[in-house]
C-alpha cells in the first residue's frame, strides 16, 4: 500500500525569512524588556540624606539628562512594543522588500535616541561619582550609595537595550538591501 504525502517545501529564502522575523521578535522582546526594567529602576530610584539635620533627596527628576534618560527608556520600550506586534503580523504575511526600509529606519532612530540617552546619564554618573572640581562639582556618591547603584544598574540595562537595537539595525539593513530599484 502505497501512501502518498504532501510536503511542504521550504525553499533557502523561506527559512532564512523565518529565521529573520524570530529574530526580529526575540530582539524586540529583549529590547522591550530591558528598556523597561531601566525605565522602572529610575523611577523608583530615590534616595534620602539627613545632614546636619537638613533632609536631602536624591532622585533623577532633578536633573534634565537623567529625565532625558527615563523618558527615551520609556518611548524606547513602548515604540519596541509597537514594532514587535507589527513584527508578528509581518512573520504572518509576506513582506514587500520596500517596507524593510522603514523597519531599518525605526530601528536606527530608536538606537540613536537610546545611544544619546545612555551618553548623558553616564556623563552625568561619571560628574556625580568624580565630581569636576575646576567647576566646583563635588562628588556626591560617596554620600547617596543606594542612587548611584540604582542610576548605574539602569544605564548598563539601557546599554543592552541599545544593543539589541542595534543587531536589529544590523538585520534590518541587511534585510532592506534586497530592494530592487
Amino acid at each position: 500500500m502505497n501512501h502518498f504525502a504532501i510536503k511542504s517545501i521550504e525553499t533557502p529564502s523561506m527559512k532564512s525569512e523565518k529565521h529573520f522575523i524570530f529574530a526580529q521578535i526575540l530582539l524586540r522582546i529583549l529590547a522591550t524588556a530591558f528598556t523597561l526594567t531601566a525605565a522602572c529602576i529610575t523611577f523608583n530610584s530615590t534616595q534620602t540624606l539627613i545632614i546636619f539635620n537638613v533632609e536631602t533627596v536624591a532622585r533623577y527628576t532633578y536633573s534634565p539628562a537623567l529625565k532625558f534618560f527615563v523618558y527615551a527608556n520609556v518611548i524606547g520600550c513602548a515604540f519596541s512594543f509597537f514594532s514587535l506586534i507589527l513584527a508578528s503580523i509581518f512573520g504572518r504575511t509576506n513582506l514587500h522588500p520596500h517596507k524593510y526600509f522603514y523597519v531599518f529606519f525605526h530601528d536606527m532612530i530608536m538606537m540613536a535616541l537610546l545611544l544619546s540617552a545612555c551618553s548623558a546619564a553616564a556623563a552625568i554618573g561619571y560628574v556625580g561619582k568624580y565630581g569636576q572640581i575646576r567647576s566646583g562639582w563635588m562628588p556626591i556618591c560617596d554620600s547617596v550609595t543606594k542612587f548611584c547603584h540604582k542610576m548605574t544598574a539602569s544605564v548598563i540595562f539601557s546599554i543592552f537595550g541599545v544593543i539589541f537595537y542595534l543587531c536589529l539595525t544590523i538585520i534590518s539593513a541587511y534585510q532592506s538591501r534586497k530592494i530592487q530599484v
